[in-house]
């Protein structure tokens, strides 16, 4: 099957939101991101509903379960699976958080990563194994986190570029998740996201958060974007180029036309900059 690569503005390819989709999708709506886990040997109707989308738009598999920091071998069955998935529906790019979620048995959240140089070696070989399996580069998003480990050696920031050298693999810049973190751990987002690399920055998210008090954010994807994170992604397109961006929403799901005039608002916005690739050739 052809490969179609994302751009401009997605949306989370949900089952709930496929009776409207099958009759019509928003000229705002560019690309979908699919869970893998969620779609991994799905046949009947939902896998001939997949077949149909990706055969006209472009997706990206955004992993759940990887847990590429975590202690336990990685699951090669699971990536195996992944790329037949893909390999199946042309899909090109697969993100996964850097985080863990597993410790012999599933955690069902996804928690930090020491920020250690030691950290950095282990991650950056799980990561280069995940690529060798999938055939794929990959990207890594930035994880939202609510603790602070007392062996780190280094910064958040500083710790995403040492693992993004060691792996040579792509950055998934989660916009909110910066955000969450730069309140939770009081740093500069702008600082952060000046901080990445131009040149491996392949895909974005945008979602909105709970505010669980006035120092303690919880990334939900459960509200709408808050204007300081759309002021955030404003800045990331004008330091960084536009790279492909989903509007993520995995609870409080709104009707889709709510869901799509917060699209549209990324189209918008990325309507005022430069591509990506741009940004890079003339650095």
């Amino acid at each position: 099957m052809k490969t179609l690569r994302p751009a401009g503005a997605g949306l989370g390819f949900r089952r709930e939101l496929l009776p409207e989709l099958k009759t019509h999708i928003p000229d705002a709506i560019g690309f979908f991101e699919i869970a893998p886990e969620n779609w991994i040997d799905m046949g009947g109707a939902h896998g001939r509903d997949l077949r149909r989308f990706t055969e006209r738009y472009p997706f990206v598999c955004h992993g759940l379960s990887l847990s590429l920091g975590g202690p336990a071998p990685l699951d090669a069955m699971l990536l195996r699976k992944t790329r037949q998935l893909m390999d199946a529906h042309g899909i090109a790019l697969f993100t996964e958080h850097l985080s863990y979620c597993s410790d012999d048995g599933h955690l069902y959240d996804l928690l930090p990563i020491p920020f250690t140089e030691e950290a950095v070696k282990y991650v950056a070989a799980r990561i280069r194994r995940t690529q060798d399996i999938l055939e794929r580069r990959i990207a890594i998003e930035n994880a939202s986190f609510y603790t602070a480990s007392a062996i780190a050696e280094m910064n958040e920031a500083s710790f995403m570029r040492a693992v993004l050298q060691e792996a040579d693999c792509d950055l998934h810049l989660d916009v909110n998740n910066v955000y969450v973190n730069s309140v939770n751990h009081r740093y500069d987002p702008l600082e952060f996201i000046r901080a990445m690399p131009t040149e491996r920055i392949v895909y974005m998210h945008m979602a909105g958060h709970y505010n669980e008090a006035d120092d303690l954010i919880v990334d939900t994807h459960g509200a709408d974007v808050i204007d300081p994170v759309w002021t955030l992604l404003d800045e990331a397109y004008r330091i960084h180029g536009v790279a492909p961006t989903l509007l993520e929403r995995d609870f409080n799901i709104p009707p889709l036309a709510e869901l799509v005039r917060e699209v549209e608002r990324i189209a918008r916005i990325q309507a005022m900059y430069p591509p990506h690739e741009t940004v890079i050739h003339a650095s």
